[in-house]
């Protein structure tokens, strides 16, 4: 026979970190009643460990740290398909941007290069307003040791026109680095 697994409610400090998920999230996980439409969406699904439907079945199974640790929360692109999918209204997209940031807060990140990544595009986009492809691949590779990686694409990308030396200058910076500020004072808020 197989082994048995006896499941229980979560209690405790479990109930208030599912709870603050949930709340951060804008979302119910128990809403959800498997369909697997989100699942059956997702475009990156098939890169996952565990496909949105089976993320929210291990909150589900009070199985937290199996969901912070899995490779998923860091694939999932936040199309926002699975939320569109859904027929019970879950916002699954900002539940996996919920567990992102809960992951990090933990530091619980299996790939580092993921985190660094992350870092570097946000920091982009609160620089100049939008994405700098060029100071985004520079500071991620220095930072995960790989200073040549890719470098091979980006003089063609250059005469192209994919890939500029200096960022574009955009209307409203100063708003997006407002809206940054705004969401650090939040998350004080909440911590």
């Amino acid at each position: 026979m197989g082994t048995t697994v006896k499941l229980v409610p979560p209690q405790g400090k479990d109930r208030a970190l599912l709870s603050r998920i949930e709340q951060e999230a804008g979302t119910s996980i128990n809403l959800c009643y498997q369909c697997g439409k989100c699942s059956a969406g997702c475009p990156v699904g098939f890169a996952m460990d565990y496909t949105p439907r089976q993320v929210i079945r291990l909150l589900q199974l009070n199985l937290t740290d199996e969901a912070l640790n899995a490779e998923s929360i860091w694939i999932c692109a936040s199309c926002d398909t699975c939320s569109a999918r859904c027929p019970r209204g879950v916002d699954i997209a900002s539940l996996m941007d919920t567990l992102r940031r809960e992951a990090l807060a933990q530091g619980k990140i299996s790939d580092k290069k993921v985190a660094i990544f992350n870092e570097a595009f946000l920091g982009g986009v609160r620089n100049f307003g939008r994405t700098f492809e060029a100071g985004l691949l520079l500071k991620h590779n220095l930072k995960t040791m790989q200073p040549f990686k890719d470098a091979q694409l980006g003089l063609p990308m250059m005469s192209r026109g994919k890939v500029h030396l200096l960022p574009a200058k955009i209307k409203g910076r100063e708003q997006v680095k407002k809206i940054f500020e705004r969401a650090e004072k939040m998350r004080g808020e909440q911590e």
